[in-house]
This record gives structure tokens, sequence and C-alpha cells, in this order.
């Protein structure tokens, strides 16, 4: 029996699935927004408020009411980036059965499409994450010292990190790209064994599951390099923080401009509970998430010293924080490049996609969802070259929503 010709639903129901196969990163975090966009009910534009829950003070001693105000935070998720792969195909790659075109055309297409968009998500969360750990000691105190991951030392310290901001104890996935993973299977391979998450195995990289996470290697990572001008050991910061959710600091002694996504820790400046505000014995970790001239820089997360969100604790008032003279530890040697891993609940990030309005007719423009993934096949002809026009499209967004419950895992 001779092939017949493809139908755009045929390659629309193959592209989803090759791209819900290959999401590594995307697949694993939270996507619950999505159908808050493009649907025909109620449209919101492409931009989302998500609330933060709101934290309170305990009363101690008494029993007279402190009535709090709940005061509601949030962060915005933007789904505004439209990306795609465009190909020709002639007639007769047409008449090849789906199989034969999906091998071709298809998978290379959307590995290309979804292997960009997976890295480019990948990189700005870990870029957002401020919790950092390696083969360091419990209070973190030696974080420019870099070895390589080949233990669960790092691990360990990830998810303590992970503890200390209580995330939730399940839904834990871990990224590292091979070099990481090979040092660390090697180092502990007794404690690795196949993973039992069926529901998870059609995900490209998944390894294995250790420590209370899963693990997938993903080549993807993001790595930072430091360069020869990070001058860790003279950098000191200026003036005093005085605004409860401040997210500006000034360093008054610097070569160039640091890296954004670099993490960091300010002397003197300590962790705390999120909800007893007990101080932990390791310094409050940081990243610089944007850079307003050489000596302003803004930072993630915002400082609170007191009230209900207060995430800091140290030689400081309530009401002012002086850091004149403090200084600050970038994470990593100089001149290095280095990974980052990064272990996280599901919950820490977003990703969402919108529908894609139709264009056109039905018989050239069709629209797939399936599990937080939407994607668009639009095609038309060239009748002077005997070719199909076929683009995939898929409009998107991401943002950390809870980047306490995220981690990186940095080694050399």
């Amino acid at each position: 029996m001779g092939n017949t010709l493809l139908t755009i639903d045929m390659i629309g129901n193959e592209a989803l699935r090759l791209a819900h196969e290959k999401a590594t990163f995307i697949g694993t975090i939270n996507r619950q927004f999505d159908s808050s966009f493009g649907n025909a009910d109620g449209k919101i534009g492409d931009t989302l408020r998500i609330r933060i829950p709101s934290q309170y003070t305990r009363t101690q001693g008494s029993r007279v009411m402190d009535v709090q105000d709940s005061v509601q935070i949030s962060t915005s998720l933007v789904v505004a980036t439209q990306d795609h792969v465009d190909m020709r195909v002639n007639s007769r790659e047409m008449a090849l059965d789906l199989t034969n075109f999906s091998k071709l055309h298809l998978e290379p297409a959307m590995a290309t499409l979804v292997s960009g968009i997976d890295g480019d998500v990948l990189a700005g969360c870990t870029k957002l994450t401020y919790k950092h750990a390696g083969n360091w000691g419990v209070n973190y105190t030696d974080n420019t010292a870099m070895t390589a991951v080949s233990s669960l030392t790092a691990a360990g310290n990830a998810r303590t990190r992970l503890n200390q901001g209580l995330a939730p104890k399940g839904d834990r996935r871990v990224q590292m790209d091979s070099g990481m993973m090979a040092g660390l299977v090697t180092g502990v391979a007794a404690y690795f064994n196949p993973s039992n998450a069926i529901s998870e195995q059609y995900r490209e990289g998944l390894v294995a599951r250790t420590a209370m996470a899963d693990y997938y290697e993903n080549e993807r990572t993001w790595s930072q390099v430091n360069v020869t001008s990070v001058t860790m050991s003279t950098t000191k910061l200026n003036g005093h923080i005085s605004t409860l959710g401040q997210t500006s600091i000034n360093i008054t002694t610097f070569t160039n401009p640091y890296q954004i996504g670099s993490a960091f820790t300010i002397d003197n400046v300590y962790d705390v509970h999120p909800e007893t505000k007990a101080q932990y014995a390791n310094l409050k970790q940081f990243v610089l998430t944007a850079s307003t001239d050489a000596s302003t820089y803004t930072i993630s997360p915002p400082i609170y010293m007191s009230g209900p969100r207060q995430n800091v604790s140290g030689a400081f008032t309530a009401t002012t924080l002086a850091v004149s003279n403090y200084g600050i530890t970038i994470v990593g040697t100089t001149t290095a490049t280095f990974a980052n891993g990064l272990m996280y609940h599901k919950d820490a990030f977003t990703f969402a996609t919108a529908e894609l309005p139709l264009m056109g007719s039905s018989e050239k423009c069709v629209r797939k969802t399936f599990d937080g993934l939407s994607l668009r096949v639009w095609q038309d002809s060239d009748i002077r070259n005997d070719e199909l026009l076929t683009r995939i499209d898929i409009l998107y967004g991401y943002a950390a929503i809870r980047p306490d419950w995220a981690c990186r895992i940095i080694g050399n």
C-alpha cells in the first residue's frame, strides 16, 4: 500500500511529541499558568502578576492582639518571546510516511528549537538563583575555592540550602552537564541506582535519583566566566541600606563591573530562618541581576532587616544596615570558567506558553497543546519551486517565582 500525503495535523502532533520529550529543563518546572495566556475566554495580555504568599510576625508572651496588614508582593510572568523553526520540503518528501519524515526533518528541527529555548530558560533561571553550594564547609565561608564535584558534599550543601528556605521535600530535580555528572557518578557510584520514577522516564537526560532529587544530564547548563578584573579581596560596599526591600547596593572599590549572574556574600550579613527569623550560621547569599553603572548594582533577593519578610541578620539595627567598608565575596576564582549545576523544587520557576492565533484556513494552520506546551504549525505552498514551506512557532516566557527554593551547584 502506497504512502499517503502527510497532513498538517500529523506533523503538528509529531512536533509536539518531540518537543515534549526533549524539554529537559522546562519539562520539570511549574507550568500551571499556561491556560492564562491566549485562550479565547479571556486574554490577559502578555503579563501575569503572580502573588507571593504573605508573611507574618509572631506575638510572644502577650494576650493582646497585634493585628498585621497583609502586604502582598508579586512577581511578573511575561510571555512575549516568540521563537520558531522554518523548513521547506518538496512534494516527494511530503509523500514520505510519518516515521521517515520525522527522522529526516521534524526531529532535527524540533531539537534545534527546543534545545535553544531550554538552554535560554535554564541559563536565565540559574542567573536568578542566588543560593549557591559547592564542596565547601557547612557555613559556606570558603566559596572562592573551586574544586571538582566528585562527592555528594556539594549536592548535600545544596539540599541544605533548599531545606533552609523551607522548600517542599518532594519534586526536587538537579540539572548538571556531563562533566559534572561524570565526576559525581564516578565518586558516588554506589549511591546511584536506576530511577524508579516511571512517569519521568520519557524525559531526555534523566540519569538517576539520589539525595532526595532526580538528576538530569543537560549540556545546556550555564557556565560562568570570572575575569581578571574581579578583585574580590578589595571590593567594599559603600553607604547604608535603610529601606525594607531595597534591591540596590553601591560598591566603592572596583575595577570593572561584575558579571550579571555573579553570586556573592556580604561580610557580617547572615541568613535567617524564613519563619522564626533565627539567625543561621551561614552568610546570606545574593546575586547580581543588573548593573546601572560601574558602582551601583541591582541584587536579589531584596534586603529586609526586620518585619515579617526579614531575611538577614547581623550586627545592625532593624531600621538601617550600615554597610560601608563591608567586604563582598564573589563566588568562584578569578580568570576561571566554572559550571553551574542547579538543584530546585519544581515550583521555584515557572514556564508558560501562549496559544498563538490560527492564521488562514485550518487546513494550513493548526495549534497543538499538551502538558504546558503549545505549538503552532503553519504551512503554505511555493508553486514555483514545488515546495511546501513550514514554520513551527512557540510563544513563551519564564519567571523565578520562588528562587529561594533553588540552589546552584558550582564546581570546575
